[in-house]
């Protein structure tokens, strides 16, 4: 008889892959999970002297189907993605693209001029360039020493 030595780690590791087992997304039927999570358009924003520019991820979208929205502090888009419904009488159908209503609303650095707002959307990326108030691009803050 040999002697083995006791590890209570391999118990926690045994037990953490039975409950990734459990929760594994394969497992589940897909009624039962739900994703009730809004999805929003990841966006990328960067400043320079006379613009911000921004830069929203929007694919499988027709320009049509936004709307986007520009005040002087902030940007707001939404819009639809419309679900295409296919039916198989045998077999199931699994999607995992997310559809329905979107909205985003995102604040921005310093104040632009919002009726000279350009917008091109192309291969699922909106751009907008957002230029500065004349303020804006002339702001210099004094520092006392």
């Amino acid at each position: 008889m040999a002697l083995v030595r006791y590890n209570p780690w391999q118990e926690i590791n045994a037990l953490q892959s039975q409950l990734n087992r459990l929760f594994d997304e394969s497992f589940i039927p897909s009624g039962l999970w739900k994703d009730d999570d809004v999805k929003v358009p990841a966006a990328e924003l960067q400043e320079t002297e006379e613009a911000i520019l921004l830069k929203l991820e929007i694919p499988g979208m027709e320009a049509k189907d936004l709307d986007v929205q520009v005040t002087e502090d902030a940007v707001y888009v939404s819009g639809e993605r419309k679900s295409e419904s296919k039916t198989e009488e045998k077999g199931y159908t699994k999607s995992e693209f997310h559809y329905g209503k979107f909205q985003r609303v995102i604040p921005l650095p310093a104040r632009i001029q919002n009726t000279n707002v350009t917008a091109d959307y192309k291969d699922g990326i909106l751009n907008l360039t957002l230029p500065k108030t004349e303020a804006e691009k002339n702001k210099v803050v004094k520092v006392n020493l």
